[in-house]
């Protein structure tokens, strides 16, 4: 660790900064290859998590018709229970010796006929549920092939364009990697978090016409002097980014010329 200090302080800052301003050149153009990207990575991953809903959907929705379809042979077996005490009940009337005994098997056999009427009742309506949700599936599977095909083509497109970049992408990640041991701890910890929280991801801009290149503020002549003279690391007082001037970064500005003088017209 003592060694490593060291030599981050044995790196002069204008050779840091240029360290630094490379691997912003490099990260930049692994964004553009992100870009060309487009949204097709969040796409593919809504759709796969749509498909995933509509799969819990089914079985769910199936689940539910196995449960009716018990509910139903449960009331079919209790028909037939019932059909069998009724069968027995009137056999029984044939040999009853009194009023009583006819009367109370006569209300036995209306008790029977009442649940079985109920239980009739009860598989109408669990087949009526079965029906609805055998439609839910079949709706849910269209569904489902339809997402699936969608996310089939976005695959595929997207295995191409990363097919395409895979090779430049790594390349510049292991560049990268290469240049930032190059850079202080405390500095690249720095850029990163600039870079994450800007919307353009630039962490470190050049002076452009007297501006921050990242939010075109205006920089003082006396800042800028400082930022030309590679003592220390300076950010823009506006948006928090590191600056450095075009020339050690390898970029002439554009000369602008000065206005010509307005010629005083003469007196006659």
């Amino acid at each position: 660790m003592a060694t490593e200090n060291k030599a981050e302080k044995e790196r002069s800052v204008e050779e840091r900064l240029k360290s630094l301003y490379e691997l912003q050149t490099i990260f930049s153009e692994i964004d553009r290859i992100k870009t060309l990207r487009g949204e097709l990575p969040n796409e593919v991953k809504d759709l796969e998590d749509n498909i995933v809903r509509y799969q819990t959907r089914i079985q769910k929705y199936k689940e539910e018709v196995a449960n009716l379809k018990k509910q139903v042979l449960q009331c079919n077996g209790e028909i037939q229970d019932r059909q069998a005490k009724i069968e027995r009940y009137r056999s029984q009337q044939d040999n009853v010796r009194n009023n009583r005994e006819y009367d109370f098997l006569t209300k036995e056999i209306e008790f029977e006929g009442l649940e079985i009427e109920l239980a009739e009742k009860n598989i109408r309506k669990y087949t009526e549920a079965q029906e609805a949700r055998n439609a839910d599936i079949a709706a849910a599977e269209v569904e489902l092939a339809d997402g699936q095909h969608i996310l089939a083509e976005k695959r595929a497109e997207l295995e191409d364009i990363v097919s395409e970049t895979k090779a430049e992408e790594e390349n510049l990640r292991a560049q990268a990697q290469a240049l930032e041991p190059l850079i202080d701890s405390y500095t690249l910890a720095a850029f990163k978090r600039i870079r994450k929280n800007a919307r353009n991801g630039l962490g470190i801009v050049t002076v452009q016409r007297n501006a921050c290149g990242g939010c075109f503020n205006r920089i003082p002549p006396q800042r800028q002097l400082e930022i030309k003279m590679h003592k220390k690391i300076i950010v823009c007082e506006y948006c928090g980014r590191i600056m450095i001037d075009g020339q050690l970064a390898g970029i002439e500005e554009p000369v602008v010329p000065e206005p010509a003088p307005k010629k005083r017209a003469s007196k006659k």
